[in-house]
């Protein structure tokens, strides 16, 4: 047997298990661990999908963060409901996972700064990328302001849990 190829085969198989993982956990922390807003518009739903997100995108790199946040919270768009929110989030959510990463490979320094600065990256994105989605699918400028509290408060929330552990994971997927 040729070890050179056997590498490359469990390297493959390792990365879309990762990746499938990742996907599954993004989506069942966000459709099983969330709360709806009763704030003005459509109010914001707080969720805990941007943990396996951050998880994936500060550990693994921004090909995995990103396909995590793109398909893992598209998913739960389209299972529970919100199927036309499912192409933004795709991009938006996959976008953050891209960022997120890109910035915690490249970005040299202290990590709990490095991974402090791509989760307030990825906020940012959220909070942009989703305004002007509601802006289009409401035809309201006001309206979307609404969202933005509950946007905040779950990437924050998530920033807070992922922030401190991402380091350790990241030595002991090393290990693996």
């Amino acid at each position: 047997m040729n070890s050179a190829y056997s590498s490359v085969e469990t390297t493959k198989t390792r990365t879309l298990v990762i990746n499938a993982l990742f996907i599954a956990l993004t989506l069942v922390a966000t459709m099983f661990i969330n709360i709806k807003l009763p704030i003005m518009g459509n109010g914001g739903l707080i969720h805990l999908g941007n943990v396996p997100l951050f998880i994936a995108a500060l550990v693994y790199g921004k090909k995995t963060g990103a396909i995590a946040g793109a398909f893992g919270m598209a998913l739960f768009d389209l299972f529970s409901g919100w199927a036309a929110w499912a192409p933004f989030t795709f991009i938006i959510v996959g976008t953050m996972g891209y960022l997120a990463g890109l910035i915690a490979e490249k970005v040299p320094g202290k990590r709990v700064v490095v991974y402090t600065l791509a989760v307030a990256v990825a906020l940012i994105i959220k909070i942009v990328g989703y305004y002007f989605v509601e802006v289009i699918l409401y035809g309201n400028w006001i309206q979307p302001f609404g969202s933005i509290p509950g946007n905040v408060m779950q990437v924050v929330l998530a920033g807070i849990i992922v922030v401190p552990l991402a380091g350790r994971l990241k030595q002991r997927a090393g290990q693996l």
